[in-house]
């Protein structure tokens, strides 16, 4: 069984993620020292969190290689993330789905991108 992890950057984040073929992070990621990442059932919450309002976003479904290592690490409201000390390589990503904005500022993933 694959075990995924999610990212949510900008379309601007992913074009040069593309373009480069490795991603340090967003600007919260270079901060903090790592890569902030969700599972699955965390996406939902990290949009309503750190994206609310925001368009032109993209969601990466991650596949890390099993020689690199995921800390699990509370977050502020107590709920534990993983977070990845280590940069990702363009052939981690396994799929791309567009981020739809609704009028109300919340989000929808609808498809492949």
């Amino acid at each position: 069984m694959k075990n995924f992890f999610y990212k949510i950057i900008t379309k601007r984040e992913w074009s040069d993620f593309k373009k480069k073929n490795f991603f340090y992070g967003t600007r919260k990621d270079l901060r903090d020292k790592y890569i902030h990442l969700s599972k699955k059932n965390q996406i939902k919450k990290t949009l309503q969190k750190h994206y609310l309002k925001k368009k032109n976003l993209v969601l990466l479904k991650i596949k890390i290689p099993q020689n690199k290592r995921i800390i699990w690490e509370k977050s502020s409201n107590g709920e534990v993330f993983p977070h990845f000390y280590y940069y990702l390589d363009l052939s981690n990503v396994e799929n791309t789905y567009k981020i739809f904005l609704k009028k109300n500022g919340s989000h929808f993933i609808l498809s492949k991108y």
